[in-house]
């Protein structure tokens, strides 16, 4: 891909490369891609996932649109090497328990090599940090957020980051060695269409601001800052929409009105059955 076809994608994050890689630019781009670009699982809620491409990703990126760890990092790491920076992408593994390790695969992370120090950089997570970390280990606060990085036990040479406890996810660990892009092919390929993925059972989305991290599940939104969790359901579609399109920055130009009526659809109808597992586990308790 030429560096060309990155116009779009800088357009997007507002961003006017220096033309030499520098930590200050690598903050700022990382900064306005969490920012401007969203994680979201529309096209896999439609049955119609993208492919996980970079070339694919950078278009998506500039025609209003967003992905998931796979299309978000991969184009990232893509647009990185184009301003001519160190990059490496990792297997990672994402963990619901706080116990777990292991880099299982479904995951993408990234490092990067400027003025002499190594960043742990990722714009894949959704609620992850708001800028780089560096790679040793330590703990670090940003706004009202705080994260740590330690050397894996469980993969040698590898990291585990550890979120702020306010997140969906508590632990990422990924390996030390460098992969390619076609080593989450399959993973990619499970997670999209599986029945049994979450990201085919459940809508999400998600951006981060410097002090908050804006979520959409189904129907329940979140704003995680420093007041803690603040919740309600959303009822009406055209709200819903509006949140996609304005909190969310997703442009929704790619979306007909079939379109629309499917996803409000498949959110309700997994919204009353998360309402009635709660009933029956309230009942039984």
């Amino acid at each position: 891909m030429i560096s060309e076809g990155f116009a779009g994608y800088l357009d997007r994050l507002g961003i006017v490369p220096s033309g030499t890689p520098s930590t200050q630019e690598l903050f700022a781009l990382q900064r306005a891609h969490l920012e401007r670009i969203p994680y979201e699982n529309i096209g896999i809620q439609l049955g119609r996932p993208p492919g996980m491409e970079a070339e694919v990703s950078v278009r998506r990126f500039a025609a209003g649109q967003g992905g998931y760890c796979f299309h978000l990092n991969g184009g990232f790491a893509a647009l990185l090497e184009a301003l001519g920076y160190d990059v490496a992408r990792h297997v990672g593994g994402v963990h619901q328990d706080p116990a777990g390790r292991g880099a299982t695969g479904d995951h993408m992370a990234l490092s990067v090599r400027v003025d002499g120090e190594d960043w742990f950089v990722d714009v894949g997570l959704g609620d992850g940090p708001h800028e780089p970390l560096p790679l040793r280990a330590g703990t670090y606060r940003q706004g009202p957020f705080t994260y740590r990085m330690e050397p894996s036990a469980t993969e040698p040479g590898g990291w585990t980051f550890h979120n702020d406890g306010h997140g969906p996810f508590p632990v990422m660990e990924f390996r030390d060695g460098a992969a390619a892009p076609e080593d989450f092919a399959d993973e990619h390929r499970r997670l999209s269409t599986a029945a049994d993925s979450p990201f085919v059972t459940t809508f999400t989305a998600l951006r981060r601001d410097p002090d908050t991290v804006h979520v959409l599940r189904g129907r329940v939104l979140l704003r995680i800052g420093a007041a803690g969790v603040e919740q309600r359901v959303v009822d009406a579609p055209d709200e819903w929409f509006g949140l996609l399109a304005d909190a969310f920055r997703r442009d929704l130009g790619d979306l007909d009105a079939a379109d629309r009526a499917a996803l409000w659809d498949r959110v309700s109808r997994a919204h009353e059955a998360w309402l009635d597992s709660r009933r029956e586990t309230a009942g039984r308790a």
